[in-house]
C-alpha cells in the first residue's frame, strides 16, 4: 500500500506524491511513517524533513507546524519547507542575529507574545542554519 505524502506551506503546496516512507521532526523527537500507519495528530519543530521517493532520499528544512497521518496519508502543514540550495547562509545568519538582539532588548519588557515570536524565528532559522551547513557540496 502506498504511502501519500503532502507537504503545504501558507505559500504553496511544496510536494504532493506517494513515497515509500518520511521522516518528521515531531515535538517529543524524530517520528518514522510508513504505509499504514497508526492515525495520529502531531506537532512539528523546526528541524529536517526526509522522504524516500523513487528511490531516492529527499530532505527538507521545516518550521514548525503539524502533520496529520492516516494509513495511507501524510500531511504536513508547515510554516516553512526549503531545500539547501534555497538557503541563503549569511542571510540566515543575520536574520538569527538580528532577532536574538532584539530579544535581548526586549526581554526585560515582559512581552511574552514578542518573547515567543522572536524565539520561534531563532529556532526556525538556526534549524535552516543547520540543515544548510550539513548538506550544502
Amino acid at each position: 500500500m502506498p504511502l501519500h505524502l503532502e507537504i503545504v506551506t501558507p505559500e504553496k503546496k511544496i510536494f504532493s506524491d506517494t513515497v515509500d516512507n518520511v521522516y518528521l521532526p515531531g515535538a517529543d523527537g524524530e517520528m518514522g511513517i510508513l504505509p499504514s500507519h497508526a492515525g495520529l495528530v502531531t506537532a512539528l519543530k523546526p528541524g529536517e524533513l526526509r522522504y524516500l521517493h523513487n528511490g531516492q532520499v529527499i530532505t527538507l528544512a521545516i518550521g514548525s507546524g503539524f502533520a496529520e497521518v492516516s494509513h495511507d496519508k501524510t500531511v504536513v502543514l508547515t510554516d516553512m519547507a526549503l531545500g539547501e540550495a534555497e538557503i541563503d547562509e549569511k542571510a540566515t545568519e543575520e536574520a538569527i542575529n538580528r532577532a536574538e538582539e532584539k530579544l535581548l532588548t526586549i526581554e526585560h519588557s515582559m512581552d511574552s507574545e514578542e518573547v515567543a515570536y522572536l524565539q520561534g524565528i531563532i529556532a526556525k532559522q538556526s534549524a535552516a542554519l543547520r540543515f544548510k551547513r550539513k548538506y550544502q557540496h
